[in-house]
């Protein structure tokens, strides 16, 4: 029984006392090691090419300053928000980015070592970037202000913006599923085809929220160096 609609993302599997549904954080874990011992197949010749592209892109990005394999860190982390925000589309499987437990613990860390690496070897630099080029001297004062504040809710809007559109159409499903058993067949159809075109878009955004997740925490790297 639900307490409220938001009960539908609490972590409820337990084995004395020990939450469960965190696990399913690392099931995509278990796919990575059958590429080591198995015959190549089309999937994996597909996600190497989607991971190429990445590269490349990232890359690109980066710019000529960026540290080799930096690139690496950043294709982890779209692969594995991509692998959990698929795993929240099945039943019974807990949708871990839908929790600013996991998206903060993502983008904090990330962002926190980049402003360090910044502000200590690259001191001049980052100075630099709280006023923009151009900027009359009267302005200057409100222009660091304001760069100095978006800078520093970074890690919040990466977090928020990936939590925020997991949760919107869980619940959007949830609640069409709702009122599924007090409908009549007609609406029950009509029920059934609108949920079909959400999983659709549901499996969109999981693509894209991972995608804009990775580029933008690239976009910040580059900005430091």
């Amino acid at each position: 029984m639900m307490t409220n609609l938001f009960s539908v993302f609490d972590p409820s599997t337990t084995i004395f006392n020990l939450s469960l549904n965190w696990l399913s954080t690392f099931l995509g874990i278990l796919i990575i090691p059958s590429c080591y011992w198995l015959m190549p197949n089309r999937f994996q010749f597909i996600w190497n090419n989607i991971l190429l592209t990445l590269h490349k892109e990232f890359k690109t990005l980066l710019g000529v300053n960026g540290h080799n394999g930096s690139t690496l860190i950043f294709i982890s982390l779209f692969s594995l928000i991509l692998f959990n925000n698929f795993l929240g589309l099945f039943p019974y499987i807990f949708t871990s980015t839908s929790h600013l437990t996991l998206t903060l613990t993502l983008a904090l860390p990330l962002w926190l070592s980049f402003m360090l690496y910044g502000w200590i070897c690259h001191t001049q630099h980052m100075f630099a970037h709280l006023v923009p080029q151009g900027t009359p001297a009267v302005l200057m004062p409100f222009m660091v202000c304001i760069e100095t504040i978006s800078n520093v809710i970074r890690p919040g809007t990466l977090a928020v913006r990936l939590t925020a559109n997991m949760i919107a159409g869980h619940l959007l499903m949830t609640l069409l599923g709702n009122t599924g058993p007090l409908a009549s067949n007609f609406i029950l159809y009509l029920i059934l085809i609108v949920q079909i075109a959400l999983l659709l878009l549901e499996s969109a955004v999981a693509i894209i929220q991972s995608y804009v997740f990775a580029v933008l925490s690239t976009l910040y790297s580059s900005e430091v160096n």
